[in-house]
């Protein structure tokens, strides 16, 4: 199937490990020339090195901060030098946060805002005026499904990822008759490495092995009864990314193996 995304233009944020890096490969796959963002310089450049090679696509790092105004402002000054224009973004830099509301300050709630919500907003300012020259444009948001069923641990990372699944529905909203399409994913258990430390750490303190300790995680969550591969999240975003899904627009989708327990 064609989804017609060869040349296009993508910035993926968080695009160096995980479900971003997955994004990023799928993309590359169809032929779409890649920024990538992230924080770490090094993972970062050898990871837009090892796409170049193998997919013969130009893929260019940016390092940044995203929970930092200026920094975004100089990602959107050099993807418009160097390319001018952008077709695709995808808003996927996140991390998680086990907090609770008592124990957070208001120094560690700014934090996660600036970096979940507001690094959207900013970036949608500067990358809008850039697909318009291109005649329109794709914007996907990577919230979670913490964002409509929030975990009792993490309430940053619930009310934030909330915050984005509803300003991606008020973007496209706003952007619908310019050929923009937007939209929302809010996936479940996907294998990362953030998923893997965590149950390696446990494994230590309880004496089990880390994947048993998935295994039960996933058992325990989720009707399909197992985690996802970050590719196959990632497919589904290089699919809302294409002319295929030329349809769907302003909804919020769910991957993730029947986890959701409430109608919506």
């Amino acid at each position: 199937m064609d989804l017609g995304l060869k040349d296009k233009i993508a910035l993926i944020t968080g695009g160096s490990m995980g479900i971003g890096l997955a994004v990023a490969e799928g993309l590359a796959a169809e032929g779409v020339q890649l920024v990538l963002c992230a924080r770490e310089k090094g993972r970062l450049d050898e990871q837009a090195d090892r796409i170049r090679g193998e997919y013969g696509v130009q893929a260019r790092g940016i390092t940044a901060d995203l929970s930092q105004s200026n920094a975004i402002s100089r990602v959107i000054q050099e993807i418009d030098e160097h390319f001018g224009s952008l077709d695709i973004l995808v808003n996927n830099a996140g991390i998680g946060s086990n907090e609770t509301v008592m124990e957070a300050s208001d120094e560690k709630w700014q934090y996660y805002w600036d970096l979940h919500v507001m690094a959207a907003i900013r970036l949608a300012r500067g990358m809008v005026p850039l697909m318009r020259r291109r005649g329109g444009g794709v914007i996907l948001h990577n919230a979670s499904i913490n964002a409509k069923q929030p975990s009792s641990t993490e309430p940053i990372y619930n009310v934030t990822k909330a915050a984005l699944m509803m300003f991606s529905k008020c973007l496209s909203n706003e952007l619908i008759h310019e050929n923009i399409r937007v939209n929302c994913i809010n996936p479940g258990l996907i294998l990362t490495q953030a998923w893997v430390d965590a149950a390696q750490q446990q494994s230590e303190q309880l004496g089990r092995p880390w994947r048993e300790i998935l295994d039960q995680i996933a058992a325990r969550d989720t009707p399909i009864g197992r985690f996802a591969s970050p590719r196959e999240l990632a497919d589904f975003f290089v699919f809302l990314c294409s002319e295929r899904a030329s349809y769907c627009v302003g909804s919020t989708y769910y991957v993730d193996g029947g986890w959701l327990n409430v109608v919506t």
